[in-house]
């Protein structure tokens, strides 16, 4: 990407990528558009840019002439948590297991294809925060449920998963990759959009190799390292087991790129440890203030704060960049 890209054009462009509808498409597009500096080094992404928002102008005003909406299921899930991971894969491949071992959710389970029909949501705990998974139908070549797409657009992390305890887990695999490749959202060892077309999305992977216990898993594993080699950060996991998935777990979390921050009053001594907020690593006080309250934002007149990174009661002003399990004493 282009040097000098302003925090402000990185939060409108992750908006953009979690956009549901066209009508939010444009408008962070074009608040990426405003955003981005004017110099020689962005003229291309500007071009490109414009040329996006000119699209989705068209597609909005096709549809709106027309009065039909898009076609297909749709299932709104809300996000929740310190960000989201959407499991995918194969048909048998682990995903419902996973969802049901990692949080509290019960998803039916059956040694069959295609139990999973549906979007199924879970929060799984990590100490004091919890990050949202989402159990998604298997891709194959002939069943391809399209709103798939656009979870794995706006999650911070694909969890793409290969069944080891199956001769036809790898080619399982490379349909679900052959899918996606064909499309604008596409797995990636890390999350960007892509300058060179802004409609091409890219989502921070991890390749999920399930019942690495199984007979033959070992050999499978190799198979696939020799036919199939991703750039994506491997994970070898049965998830069936609760206590084998404690690195998986941290690696789910970490992947969220966010830090921790715990609030306190003035009149109390103790800050609130069972409910930290979660915001985007490298976030400041200001934006703490925003996910709190307006009010906090309209009157902000600055705030005490204990960590690692200062003396305990340290007064910071707005743009106090935030560390993890700081605690803050809001004034406004």
């Amino acid at each position: 990407m282009p040097a000098n890209l302003t925090q402000q054009y990185h939060k409108a462009e992750d908006q953009y990528r979690k956009a549901s509808t066209p009508e939010d498409e444009l408008k962070w597009l074009q608040v990426m558009l405003a955003e981005i500096p004017k110099h020689k080094g962005t003229d291309h992404l500007q071009a490109t840019l414009k040329a996006k928002i000119s699209q989705v102008k068209q597609e909005i005003e096709t549809t709106r002439k027309s009065g039909k909406k898009t076609a297909g299921k749709s299932y709104k899930i809300q996000r929740q948590g310190a960000g989201t991971a959407v499991i995918i894969g194969g048909p048998n491949s682990g995903k419902s297991q996973l969802l049901k071992t990692l949080t509290h959710a019960s998803p039916e389970v059956a040694p069959y294809p295609f139990t999973t029909t549906e979007p199924q949501p879970g929060m799984m705990e990590w100490e004091d925060v919890v990050v949202q998974l989402i159990d998604t139908p298997p891709i194959t070549p002939d069943f391809f449920e399209q709103y798939i797409v656009g979870y794995i657009r706006s999650a911070e992390l694909a969890l793409l998963m290969v069944d080891l305890d199956s001769d036809d887990g790898i080619e399982q695999l490379q349909d679900v990759l052959n899918r996606l490749n064909s499309g604008k959202t596409r797995l990636a060892a890390t999350t960007y959009i892509d300058e060179e077309d802004v409609g091409l999305t890219f989502t921070k992977t991890f390749l999920v190799c399930n019942k690495i216990d199984a007979p033959d898993a070992k050999t499978r594993l190799d198979l696939l390292h020799e036919f199939c080699p991703l750039p994506f950060e491997e994970f070898q996991i049965n998830a069936i087991n609760f206590d084998s998935l404690s690195e998986f777990r941290k690696a789910i979390y970490d992947a969220m790129n966010v830090i921790r921050v715990y609030t306190k009053s003035p009149q109390k001594k103790e800050a609130d440890f069972d409910r930290p907020f979660t915001i985007k690593r490298g976030g400041t006080l200001l934006e703490l203030a925003e996910l709190i309250h307006n009010d906090y934002v309209k009157n902000f007149k600055g705030a005490r704060v204990w960590g690692e990174a200062v003396h305990d009661g340290t007064p910071v002003k707005g743009d106090y960049i935030l560390h993890d399990k700081d605690i803050v004493e809001l004034n406004g």
